[in-house]
This record gives structure tokens, C-alpha cells and sequence, in this order.
């Protein structure tokens, strides 16, 4: 069994989030706070696999319970529980800065209880078992062996041959610990990069905007949401728009972008796929596409297509990766050139350009 706390002021929130999760046979819920400061003593007298956190609350907020949580259990996966305004995703990626693990989004007040427990039960539970699995041999045997040291002890997955074309444009695919592992990448990034930068993180509406502005703010490069039919310049970062799929297309000499709010892929939208299917017609394959830390398996059909064309495929390591669903996907299907630890792989993208 997975054991969850759930922590909200709204005591609908919590009936909410409890009775949605009890309805997964693996997954009980250990407990219930109100406040962020009894979410900190339940959470070291109840040892739970995963919390859920709200952001707002009185006494200690989120972000507040966080920080504690963190010092005192540094591996248990903490997931947000946000609403979608601005002040709700400024706060959310204030808490993905400070270590929280992934986030999902509170329904609007306009939907229906069953339609509120659908949302929940299609976002929360998923994560919950993704980052309980990633983490939980560890978080709960403190003294056994590391994951690091586990993940090495494991067969080295299977490169691909080596290719020589060079990168006309960065991908970069990513979703659960994105945030932070995106981050680290592009503060790394000269701003002298000579090729433009093409990114899908699965994010909603709104979140995708404040996101890309604080990338702007740590980058050399500049870094904003996409718009439709422009050309990728040079030293750009283009974040795919929540909510809308990203893609390319070679038209009248230039690559220009695409977006559509077409049917979700992979359960998601936007989605890594999308936009790597379209680079491998649109750049050819002069391309170096990499996949960061992610549940799933999104990027797996398009890194297939790229690769087919002669495109670099760089995935983010195991041992540094919040969940090694979407990077090792591709790295065990034999995909991947490189498989790095995520303080390597900047270094590695502008050798590639």
C-alpha cells in the first residue's frame, strides 16, 4: 500500500482529494491537516509515502510546511495541490524551486463532484505511484543501499551509433522534475548559442507563462512562451503554450511554429511527440533533441523518427532523474547517444551545436 497525507484547509478539498484517492485498491490515506505546522508533525509521526500539499493556509502555508518537510525528509514526494490563477502558479514554481516534487491543479468551482473527482484521479494518482515508486526503497529504509548506487549496479543500457550531423536546433522534452532540471540546463546555455531552442514541459494554461518567465530571468537566453507561425532564431528558448501542441514546419525557406489544440497525445497537451515528430521533417534530422526527467513515455515515437533521420538523442540519467519514465523509454528501447547526469548535459548540447 501507498500511504498518503493529505494536507488542505478546505475540508471539501480534503473530502475530495481522500475519497478520490481511496478509490485506487493501492493507495490509502493515512491522514488529514489543516495547516501546514500540523502537516509537519504528522508527517514525521505517520512516515507517509507521499503528501499532498495545498499552497494556501493559514498558521504555515505551503510553501512554509514545505521547507520544514524538506529539511527533516528530503526524498518523500511532495506534490502541490494548485490552483490555475497567476498567484497560484507563482507559488507553484516557487515550491518546484524548493523542492517539491510535482503539483496538479485544483478543479474550477464551476465543475460537478464526480467531474472534481475525475480530475483529481487522473492527475494525482498516476504521480503518486510514479513518485512513490521512484523513491520509496529508500524514503523508507533510510539505512539500505542509495538509489544512485542501485541504478548503477544495473545492466548500462544500450547506446546508439554515433552521429555526426550538426544541431540546427535544441528539443527539450520534459514533465515530472522538469522544472528544476530545465532550469539547471538552460542556466548552463551560453547566450551565444548559435541555434534556437524548442521546449515542451507538460504544464497548464498560465503556469507554461509564468515559467518561461523565470527561465528569462536565470538564462542568458531569452526565453518566452511560443506564438504561432514565427521562425526560431539563434539564442531563443520557445516554451510550448499549455494547452497547445508545438510544432514546426518548413515553409518558403524558413522553419516556422505551429500551434494546435488538437487531441491530447499521451494524455497530454502540449506534448513532447508533437513537436519532435514535426523537427524531423522540418530541420531533417539536423537536430539534437533530449529528454529530461518525466513519467511516461512522451518523446519515445518522436526520437524514433528523429533518430531514423540522423538526429542526436541526449536523455537524462537515471540517478538524476525524479522519475526515469520518459529518459529511460527511450534509453532502453536503444534510442539514446547519451545518457548524462544532468550537470552534464549542457556541456554535451553546445558540443552538439
Amino acid at each position: 500500500m501507498i500511504r498518503v497525507l493529505v494536507v488542505d484547509d478546505s475540508a471539501l478539498v480534503r473530502r475530495l482529494v481522500t475519497t478520490s484517492l481511496a478509490l485506487d485498491p493501492g493507495i490509502e490515506v493515512v491522514g488529514t491537516a489543516s495547516n501546514g505546522r500540523d502537516a509537519i508533525t504528522m508527517v514525521d509521526e505517520l512516515a507517509p509515502d507521499a503528501v499532498t500539499l495545498d499552497i494556501e493556509m493559514p498558521i504555515l502555508d505551503g510553501l512554509g510546511a514545505l521547507d520544514a518537510i524538506r529539511r527533516r525528509h528530503p526524498r518523500l514526494p511532495v506534490i502541490m495541490f494548485s490552483t490555475l490563477t497567476e498567484k497560484g502558479a507563482t507559488k507553484t514554481l516557487e515550491a518546484l524551486s524548493l523542492g517539491a516534487s510535482d503539483f496538479v491543479t485544483k478543479p474550477s468551482n464551476t465543475t460537478s463532484m464526480a467531474e472534481s473527482m475525475a480530475s483529481v484521479r487522473e492527475q494525482l494518482i498516476p504521480k503518486v505511484k510514479a513518485l512513490v515508486g521512484a523513491h520509496r526503497l529508500v524514503a523508507r529504509n533510510p539505512g539500505t543501499v542509495t538509489g544512485a548506487e542501485r541504478r548503477a549496479a544495473r545492466e548500462p543500457v544500450p547506446l546508439a551509433p554515433a552521429v555526426t550531423k550538426p544541431a540546427e536546433v535544441l528539443l527539450i522534452g520534459c514533465s515530472t522534475g522538469g522544472p528544476d532540471a530545465l532550469s539547471r540546463v538552460l542556466e548552463q546555455l551560453p547566450g551565444t548559442l548559435p541555434v534556437p531552442v524548442l521546449v515542451v514541459q507538460h504544464m497548464p494554461p498560465l503556469f507554461t507563462t509564468m515559467f518561461a518567465e523565470r527561465l528569462d530571468r536565470i538564462s542568458a537566453l531569452t526565453v518566452r512562451e511560443a506564438v504561432a507561425d514565427e521562425v526560431p532564431r539563434a539564442g531563443e528558448v520557445l516554451i510550448a503554450p499549455g494547452g497547445f501542441h508545438l510544432r514546426v514546419r518548413w515553409s518558403a525557406g524558413l522553419v516556422r511554429t505551429e500551434l494546435d489544440d488538437g487531441p491530447q497525445e499521451n494524455f497530454c497537451r502540449p506534448a513532447v511527440d508533437a513537436l519532435f515528430r514535426s523537427a524531423a521533417d522540418a530541420y531533417d534530422g539536423a537536430a539534437t533533441a533530449v529528454i529530461l526527467t518525466g513519467m511516461g513515455q512522451d518523446g519515445l515515437i518522436g526520437c524514433q523518427l528523429l533518430s531514423a533521420r540522423g538526429a542526436r538523442i541526449v536523455v537524462q540519467d537515471e540517478a538524476s532523474s525524479v522519475v526515469w519514465g520518459m529518459p529511460g523509454a527511450v534509453a532502453t528501447a536503444g534510442l539514446a547517444h547519451d545518457v548524462l547526469p544532468l550537470e552534464e548535459i549542457a556541456g554535451k548540447l553546445v558540443s552538439a551545436c
